[in-house]
């Protein structure tokens, strides 16, 4: 496996097994603010700028956002406005967000691969991977790019879920993956910690993903006979009192599918805050999909290199309150 030195001054692999980079959290980090810009969509169309603007960012009420309209902070094709305008589509909306402080989140990673076209590091769990949610600075991009700024994720890993984020360092790498990325060319492993005990063994998961209501987002992602085909294969690691430990292997790539796969099979993610039985939102005030409190690692990646042809073979060991677990 290629290694290279970790951002805290150590080589991946070095020092005992299962050895962490370790950093500081933020705890208050005060971004520089941010300017969300849409383009107004030929639905919208007639729409006054208040109703527009309450349905597109539904985290802030009709109330808060005429506030935000009187602060100045958005504009309609450059002009501040008031919210009683009328939008028409091709007009650009921008929100001039005020600089806010962000949730706390781990300020480290550790370094599996490195060369010219390519980085690997292992996620914390609890680190966003892009900017969302509230988190702008306080997001693995964000951490990478501050010491190599070319790096892009060629993936994402939801915040709860910890383990391998590959990075691309150039546009041919980039391409090559992304064209690659949900075929049997990449291997993707993830280690799961699910509720209840397995019946089987082994289970082949076909259950559609699509969006369906959610009491405060308006949707999410989860199991839908008429979402999109998707397939995950779970294997049986151990079984103890009341949970069991799977590994799973991706063969497509839907937002949240593991999650929501091993729930569609009466298997939920011990402590998911979103999904219960039947890979649905839980009846009861289900939670946000970035809320944590799961155990879900991203554990082993194979691919081909994307330049040089070389087999690749990533393991992120698995994080210690995941390993003991029972």
């Amino acid at each position: 496996m290629m290694q290279a030195p970790s951002v805290c001054g150590v080589r991946a692999g070095d020092g005992p097994p299962g050895r962490r980079c370790q950093g500081l959290h933020s705890n208050y980090m005060l971004n520089r603010g941010y300017a969300y810009t849409t383009i107004i969509s030929s639905k919208y169309h007639g729409q006054t700028l208040l109703s527009h603007l309450a349905s597109l960012y539904s985290h802030s009420t009709s109330q808060a956002w005429q506030e935000k309209l009187n602060n100045g902070e958005v504009t309609l094709n450059g002009v501040i406005a008031n919210g009683n305008e009328s939008i028409a589509s091709g007009q650009t909306l921008v929100w001039n967000r005020t600089p806010w402080i962000e949730p706390d989140a781990p300020q480290h990673f550790e370094v599996l691969l490195d060369d010219p076209h390519l980085l690997a590091v292992n996620k914390p769990s609890g680190l966003p991977t892009l900017p969302g949610g509230g988190f702008l600075e306080n997001t693995l991009l964000r951490l990478v790019q501050k010491q190599i700024p070319n790096a892009n994720p060629v993936h994402r890993l939801g915040r709860g879920t910890s383990g391998i984020v590959l990075f691309a360092k150039t546009p041919q790498a980039a391409s090559n993956l992304t064209a690659n990325w949900n075929t049997p060319k990449v291997q993707k492993i993830y280690r799961a910690l699910a509720q209840n005990i397995a019946e089987h063994d082994t289970y082949e998961i076909l259950a559609p993903i699509g969006l369906v209501p959610h009491p405060r987002l308006g949707s999410v992602w989860a199991a839908n006979p008429s979402g999109k085909p998707s397939k995950s294969w779970a294997k049986v690691i151990s079984r103890s009192p009341g949970t069991t430990t799977f590994e799973v292997s991706l063969y497509s790539g839907r937002p949240h599918q593991i999650r929501i796969h091993l729930a569609f099979i009466g298997h939920p993610l011990v402590g998911d805050p979103l999904y219960g039985w039947g890979g649905q939102p839980l009846e009861n005030l289900p939670g946000l999909p970035g809320d944590g409190g799961y155990f879900l690692h991203a554990q082993f990646l194979k691919f081909q290199h994307p330049i040089t042809g070389e087999e690749i073979h990533l393991e992120a060991a698995l994080p210690s309150g995941f390993s003991s677990r029972p």
